[in-house]
């Protein structure tokens, strides 16, 4: 249970404490359960003392030192005790004011826990969807480089090819996926002009009158968000990140009346090529044919609430294969 502060007001209204609950339980400190209980602080003490000395309670188990800033404005380490501390105090001194605390505390900690598991089922749901969005995306990639293989003659050759992706999967597993890109450095953007003589180059291997036609301002719109920024910061910080963004606002925005992922793909190459990132150190294409149209139909088929988890594989896979 994350830490969390309550009121508790006693049914007469003549008793008000700040409650702490944390670790599934309760926590008062001596000030405050001597004005629960109604008696002095050394009174508390002496009876928290018994408690130990009866070895009633084991003390590293129900006391927690917090953070309380006095009256002064100081701040100090001051110790708290659970709530089988509070309680067996509330016995000790016969207070019915003891019985009224422990029921509300029992109610207000059952509903938290039951709160908690609501909230922890509905994360859970969360990252096995995610999952499964990722397993998805590796399984396409798998089958992108499934003819890589068909020559191959031992196993261990097979799990070589498959390695990035096995590494991916793994790495979404223990949340090691990248959401940052590598290449830290400032980006050389094409111009819209530049981007369109790509589109022109393309007409020709495309026998469709309706390729390249924009219906409205989702292309521009796509070139002109990885540029932007706030205060001297982008907001895409590598280069990796940009390209990806590019990709994926171009795959969605439906900006042609016919081509968009074709053209998403192209223009996401053109970005990477100005900036040197299309082949790497051993002059080998960062991303292969195959990859390369697995990630946009990837990109196309997810929903809009799988944008994240999609951008952080594809950052992933141009990071691995530098």
């Amino acid at each position: 249970m994350d830490s969390q502060i309550e009121i508790y007001k006693a049914s007469d209204n003549q008793v008000e404490i700040i409650v702490q609950f944390e670790s599934d339980s309760v926590w008062l400190n001596r000030e405050q359960m001597a004005k629960l209980f109604g008696r002095d602080i050394k009174t508390i003490g002496k009876h928290i003392s018994n408690i130990f000395n009866d070895q009633e309670l084991e003390h590293k188990s129900v006391v927690a030192k917090f953070a309380t800033t006095a009256n002064d404005g100081k701040t100090y380490q001051v110790e708290f005790y659970n709530l089988d501390v509070i309680i067996s105090v509330g016995y000790r001194v016969k207070s019915k004011q003891g019985t009224q605390f422990r029921q509300w505390a029992t109610k207000r900690l059952k509903e938290l826990l039951v709160q908690g598991y609501t909230l922890n089922e509905k994360r859970l749901e969360q990252k096995e969807q995610e999952i499964k969005i990722l397993k998805n995306g590796i399984q396409i990639l798998a089958r992108s480089v499934g003819k890589a293989i068909e020559n191959q003659e031992n196993n261990a050759s097979f799990l070589e090819t498959f390695a990035k992706g096995l590494t991916l999967l793994d790495d979404y597993d223990h949340e090691r996926l990248d959401t940052k890109g590598l290449t830290k450095k400032q980006a050389v953007y094409p111009t819209l002009s530049d981007y369109q003589n790509v589109l022109k180059s393309m007409l020709q291997d495309f026998d469709s009158a309706i390729f390249g036609i924009e219906k409205d301002g989702g292309f521009k719109s796509a070139i002109a968000q990885i540029e932007k920024g706030f205060d001297n910061q982008d907001f895409y910080s590598t280069l990796e990140e940009k390209a990806t963004t590019l990709l994926y606002l171009i795959v969605k925005n439906h900006a042609f009346v016919d081509g968009n992922k074709r053209i998403a793909a192209a223009c996401f190459l053109k970005f990477l090529e100005q900036n040197k990132m299309l082949y790497t150190n051993e002059n080998k294409p960062i991303i292969s044919n195959d990859t390369l149209a697995s990630l946009t139909l990837f990109i196309a088929s997810s929903k809009a609430e799988e944008m994240e988890t999609v951008k952080k594989l594809v950052i992933s896979v141009l990071n691995r294969n530098k």
